[in-house]
């Protein structure tokens, strides 16, 4: 392996393995993400036919698992090596790495509450596109099911937003059966149902929006993030105070903990 070796005082051997420990179940973990990844491609033939990974109007998940899976993979690699041989080149391009993951996320942070008009428009871009493209990956489909279930959400703004899906739009010519319907994930549950109604939000924007509220979730995904934002904002001003971040930012905590959509 080459790089330089640590030739000072001797390494304290509970340091060592203990980075060395973390770094390779970090490294097994990016391994991991990246053959859930390959398998998803595999499974979806993308690795037969590689032009097809651009077919898809929307985000398609497996990019997630590829992305996050190659960054665990590379910084695990680098600190199990590294600490395991005393590697120094390789330990601090670990420590480089995570610098830049960490500037870069910060810069990202500050630069979404500058420019936050210009994300929301390229945001709402963004979820658009995949409402559009729903049906056409399995994957994405179950992602977006799964937010809309979980933040208690329906569409960007409101359920219309189904409207620009071929499948659930309120078009004369639609002859799909889930016209002017919503996917089920919109839909209110109800506890004494064990079995999960998959045709609950069908013909459901044919009601008016009072008797709509009985159906489906009333909350978006901006309300969310219009609520949740300007507190964590606030919380991430105040930790960086150092003589009063303790005190002040305290009272904010618990709200940044809570999660799901703002009902109205």
């Amino acid at each position: 392996m080459s790089g330089k070796h640590y030739k000072g005082h001797e390494v304290s051997c509970c340091i060592k393995y203990f980075i060395f420990g973390f770094n390779i179940i970090f490294w097994l973990l990016g391994m991991a993400f990246l053959a859930i990844a390959l398998w998803a491609w595999s499974e979806k033939g993308v690795l037969s036919n590689l032009s097809s990974i651009t077919d898809l109007g929307g985000l398609d998940p497996v990019w997630l698992f590829m992305v996050v899976g190659a960054v665990m993979f590379i910084l695990g690699f680098a600190g199990c090596i590294g600490a395991l041989r005393e590697n120094t080149f390789l330990l601090k391009f670990f420590s480089v790495f995570l610098g830049i993951i960490f500037f870069l996320e910060l810069t990202a942070g500050v630069l979404a509450f500058v420019f936050k008009d210009w994300i929301k428009d390229q945001l709402n871009f963004f979820i658009n596109n995949n409402i559009r493209a729903y049906r056409d990956d399995i994957d994405l489909q179950n992602l977006i099911d799964f937010t809309q279930e979980y933040w208690e959400c329906c569409g960007a703004f409101d359920a219309d937003d189904w409207n620009l899906n071929v499948y659930f739009n309120c078009t004369d010519t639609n002859p799909s059966r889930e016209k002017c319907g919503v996917p089920f994930s919109c839909c209110t549950k109800d506890p004494a149902e064990d079995v999960i109604n998959t045709q609950c939000g069908y013909d459901v924007r044919a009601k008016t929006d009072a008797e709509q509220k009985n159906y489906i979730h009333a909350s978006h995904y901006y309300r969310y993030l219009g609520s949740v934002w300007p507190r964590t904002w606030s919380v991430i001003s105040r930790l960086s105070e150092p003589a009063v971040c303790s005190a002040e930012a305290a009272p904010y905590l618990p709200l940044e903990c809570t999660g799901g959509c703002v009902h109205p």
